[in-house]
């Protein structure tokens, strides 16, 4: 069994990030460039991209250290990226140039990552069946 390195560092810079948002999602939000303190609604939406962060993250980095196929957990962070980036760039002339750099720029990075990590070679040797899904 080996440990899929790539799929650790990219789960757990998605699990902290995740934590990080439900931590304390005021400074979060703060560090991926927003200044303002966001109202209830965006406060709610900041928590709920925690969960869905932490949760791909966690998975991603379980699924490498049991040396599992993770291609589909950089399908599913790479897809959460791409969400982000849809639903910001409905928005992208009300942002600040800080926000524009950082939250999409970052977006577009994570579909970067996600993409390369889907479409590597599974390193363990398995086979794999039609319908289901690696890594889970």
């Amino acid at each position: 069994m080996s440990i899929d390195r790539a799929a650790l560092a990219v789960g757990g810079i998605r699990l902290a990030s995740g934590i990080s948002f439900l931590v304390d999602p005021l400074r979060a939000n703060k560090l991926w460039g927003s200044p303002d303190k966001p109202d209830a609604t965006a406060q709610l939406l900041l928590r709920s991209m925690g969960y869905r962060d932490a949760l791909i993250g966690g998975l991603m980095l379980s699924a490498a250290l049991r040396g599992k196929d993770t291609r589909g957990w950089f399908l599913a962070s790479g897809g959460a990226d791409a969400a982000d980036l849809l639903g910001g760039a409905g928005v992208h002339q009300e942002m600040r140039r800080s926000q524009q750099v950082i939250g999409l720029g970052g977006a577009v990075v994570g579909i970067g990552v996600g993409l390369w990590g889907a479409t590597r070679r599974s390193g363990t040797g398995e086979t794999r069946v039609p319908g289901v899904h690696p890594g889970v």
